[in-house]
């Protein structure tokens, strides 16, 4: 089993989670981040004065799946993020060594 991490521009968010259903991924989870990489932030003006704006506004996605679908479920998350500029994001993918579902006790692959 394994996490796969992305970290996408907010706008984005119903068509990943539209990509992510279509492959048959029914959960995940949504976390408000800020964070910055090669742009390293811009600049906005606020009532005629110009800011500089480190950390921009992004979303983290988290989606706990079986190691055959990695793939698929990297290759859903791309596709419908990517915009073509600058600040699409970034996709993580991290080891998961065990899931229980609280409710039944079911372990592992059953209980995502």
């Amino acid at each position: 089993m394994k996490i796969v991490m992305a970290v996408i521009k907010p706008f984005k968010l119903d068509e990943v989670r539209d990509a992510l259903t279509a492959i048959g991924v029914h959960g995940m989870t949504v976390t408000e981040v800020k964070g910055y990489g090669r742009q390293k932030g811009h600049t906005e003006i606020y009532r005629g004065t110009e800011y500089a704006v480190s950390f921009l506004p992004k979303l983290k996605i988290e989606v706990a799946v079986a190691s055959d679908q990695v793939d698929k479920v990297i290759e859903s998350i791309a596709g419908a993020a990517k915009t073509g500029q600058i600040g699409d994001g970034k996709i993580f993918v991290l080891p998961l060594e065990a899931a229980v579902r609280i409710r039944t006790g079911e372990t592992d692959t059953s209980a995502l």
